[in-house]
């Protein structure tokens, strides 16, 4: 990561006091928290909590370093906790996994990673390891488990002195770290398809649920007491000669059925617990039944105990109406179709056994036949009536593991919002950056090494360091000669094309997540497109400065909007932002040899002049928070980077997308309402009203017309609460509109971080 969204916070100013406030909760839920397993979680983050302010004690760890771990370079994968913090104990570390172990007993050495490192480099070692290599079929779940298919791989190329030097690099961590891949039954996954979940994520989820509580309740109370309590009231009327209960003498014969039914129900609540009325003294059953076991006892009914048993017969009848009859008949009868319906749990786990039977690691081409209805068969091995649907909140869970091309499965709502997309995108930017390799086994192995990179979690970095980057492992760096840009520049511009413009098309008034950021960077630079895309900056750990990329982000902004509504609304000088970025760039060049610069001063005074401040140091968040987003505007946060460098064109059209972010705006207005903390929902407003002022300005003067009045009509059919609070904005829209200025009159220029009060309150 290039920018300074990984700093250290403020919070922590004696270095330990974010870490020793994290354990203090994990402690606390692992002592009070009512779920086992949520305790047993909680303790195990309290070790790990512990380690890391015993090794921040000791000089084991140095936190905001690239390099956290003492003794470990900065390639190593490192455990990293919330908040960036390291722990002592890289990722590759630990005890031998099972695959490891079987590897070890199958190559008749012993089992520590020592030895089957040594293993691995004679002649048996490196027929498997090309094997695998041929196969395709292994797993890298970190990146250091690709190191060896790496030096096998050249040691097939005759690049000995390559692979000797690597076996330098890795050697002195190889007692130590996991450098073997991971065999698998399954081929490479098909680069064009994508998954959320693997199926044995889904089948693990559906098999996990449990039968609702409160709709097994009602099912017992109509399978089983119900029908109970018709049989009681049968007995009791009985006894009912021309007037009410107990007109009629019990005989021997009743009570002797009667100790029957107090015998079944004894029986019935042992094993039927989930019901409780029946426990109930007042409850009409309760009332029967406490009056049957005196009769049965041979008791004579108190006055008040037979004026409760009377009220109780003659109170369920006139509900109800007699058993027997057509009204009862026709209410239990209704009863039992509900409670003959089959339970979410039961066709969860139905579900569960389908999904069983495929392979666990990968996504499902077809989800249709997973969540089609019960079939013949399947109904009579479990129960279930024939022809069942599958009601949709199992769907759901199973078509997460639908694997599909990415715009597919966000047509298909699979992929809800472009922080998911951001999960799914590695997987194609391994795909085609893996395309730079001729050989298909180097190929293969590049894009597993890509994808188990991703999963490294970004560590809390001081001074605008960048994580570590993919270039800087040594393995990538041995096989570095046998990458042909040009074969991989095509296909990442593609697919950087693609992505951009679903993120835009599919998500509009959503600020990109950071992570599909950094992957469109990466695409960007494999693309070779010159495409300066900045991430998001947390406003409680900015450190006043911004990487030169911002400034170069702004000038691809200003030579596409100078002149623009866009630019009069926020009043922009584009023209000066495109000097100072030609101007800031010839003097970086010129301070550092011809070496990018760490950071771009001019651009942060910048901003910090435009958010009115006087310098963009110092520290208090919304006035940090004032100063990114003055950067945001001015670079329009990666919009103007997507048009003007990638080139994308999304289908929809820039009207379209106008009013659909404009929608978003109202939907997120209508938050604030009552909300307790609506700072932060104002801020996503404005980032959507900002998004939608892009879009406009790139329609011409006549589009522009329409959608303002669309937008005006569409307020106005808001709740007015939402309309109230968007007239300001809309009125300065519409003044900038007409030559004139946002913030003038009745008009106000929406913005989303404030110091003082927020006009929108």
């Amino acid at each position: 990561m290039d920018n300074n969204a990984e700093q250290q916070p403020p919070f922590a100013s004696d270095g330990a006091a974010y870490p020793r406030n994290r354990r203090a909760q994990a402690f606390l839920t692992a002592l009070t928290h009512h779920d086992a397993d949520t305790r047993r979680r909680a303790a195990a983050r309290v070790e790990r909590w512990r380690a890391v302010i015993d090794g921040m004690a000791d000089g084991r760890l140095a936190i905001g370093s690239r390099t956290p771990v003492a003794g470990l370079p900065a390639w190593v994968t490192p455990k990293v906790l919330r908040g960036g913090f390291a722990t002592p104990d890289p990722s590759a570390e630990g005890p031998l996994l099972p695959y490891e172990r079987e590897a070890a007993r199958s190559a008749g050495v012993p089992a520590d990673r020592s030895a089957l490192f040594a293993h691995c480099l004679t002649e048996r070692g490196l027929d498997r390891l090309w094997a695998l290599l041929d196969s395709g079929r292994y797993e890298v779940a970190l990146p250091e488990e690709a190191a060896l298919l790496t030096v096998a791989w050249l040691v097939r190329a005759g690049d000995v002195t390559a692979a000797a030097g690597l076996v330098r690099v890795l050697e002195p961590f190889a007692g130590r770290l996991r450098f073997t891949p991971r065999p698998s039954a399954l081929p490479p996954p098909d680069p064009r398809a994508v998954h959320r979940c693997t199926v044995g994520d889904a089948g693990g989820t559906l098999a996990r649920r449990r039968p609702h509580a409160a709709v097994e309740t009602q099912r017992e109370a109509l399978t089983v007491w119900q029908p109970f309590g018709d049989e009681l009231l049968t007995h009791w009327l009985e006894t009912a000669g021309t007037g009410s209960v107990l007109d009629h003498v019990p005989d021997g014969t009743w009570r002797e059925r009667g100790a029957d039914l107090l015998r079944r129900y004894r029986d019935l609540a042992a094993v039927h617990t989930r019901c409780t009325k029946h426990r109930d003294p007042t409850e009409n059953l309760g009332i029967l039944l406490g009056a049957l076991e005196e009769t049965v006892a041979g008791r004579p009914l108190a006055p008040r105990r037979l004026g409760l048993l009377r009220h109780a017969v003659e109170s369920m009848v006139r509900r109800r109406g007699l058993p027997g009859s057509e009204r009862h008949t026709r209410l239990r009868t209704r009863q039992a179709v509900q409670a003959a319906l089959p339970s979410h749990h039961a066709l969860a786990q139905l579900v569960a056994r389908r999904l069983s039977l495929l392979p666990q690691d990968i996504g499902a081409a077809d989800t249709a036949r997973l969540v089609a209805a019960v079939t013949e068969h399947e109904a009579d091995e479990t129960g279930l009536p024939a022809g069942t649907a599958v009601p949709p909140a199992i769907r759901r869970v199973v078509e997460a593991a639908s694997s599909a091309p990415v715009g597919t499965l966000v047509e298909r709502g699979v992929v809800p919002s472009a922080e998911v997309l951001a999960e799914l995108v590695p997987q194609l930017v391994a795909a085609a950056g893996a395309q730079a390799y001729p050989d298909p086994a180097l190929r293969t192995l590049a894009a597993a090494n890509y994808r188990a990179f991703r999963n490294r979690r970004s560590l809390l970095l001081h001074h605008l360091a960048h994580q570590v980057r993919i270039e800087e492992l040594p393995w990538v760096q041995a096989v570095a000669g046998y990458r042909v840009a040009e074969e991989g520049r095509e296909p990442a511009h593609i697919v950087l094309r693609e992505l951009g413009e679903l993120a835009v098309q599919a998500f509009p008034g959503t600020l990109l997540p950071n992570p599909l950021v950094r992957e469109l960077s990466v695409l960007a630079r494999q693309a070779e497109s010159g495409a300066p895309f900045v991430e998001e900056l947390a406003a409680d750990i900015f450190e006043g400065t911004f990487t030169p990329k911002f400034l170069a982000a702004a000038r691809v902004a200003a030579e596409l909007l100078g002149g623009t509504l866009y630019e009069r609304y926020y009043a922009v000088d584009y023209a000066a932002v495109r000097n100072l970025a030609i101007t800031e760039t010839g003097r970086a060049m010129t301070r550092t040899g011809g070496q990018p610069a760490a950071g771009s001063r001019a651009f942060a005074e910048l901003c910090a002049f435009r958010a009115g401040r006087a310098s963009a140091e110092g520290w208090s968040v919304a006035a940090n928070g004032m100063v990114i987003e003055q950067a945001q505007i001015l670079t329009t946060h990666n919009l103007a980077t997507l048009v003007g460098r990638v080139g994308i064109t999304p289908r929809p059209g820039w009207d379209d997308l106008a009013r659909r972010c404009f929608t978003s705006v109202c939907r997120t207005t209508a938050r604030i309402h009552n909300n307790p903390r609506p700072l932060p929902t104002i801020k996503d407003a404005a980032y959507a009203w900002r998004q939608m002022l892009f879009h406009l300005s790139l329609c011409p003067p006549a589009v522009q017309e329409r959608v303002i009045a669309d937008l005006d009509e569409e307020a106005a059919r808001q709740p007015g609460h939402v309309a109230a609070r968007l007239a300001p904005a809309l009125t300065g829209l519409r003044q900038v509109a007409a030559g004139g200025s946002a913030d003038s009159g009745t008009g106000r220029r929406f913005l989303g971080w404030t110091t003082t009060g927020h006009w929108m309150r």
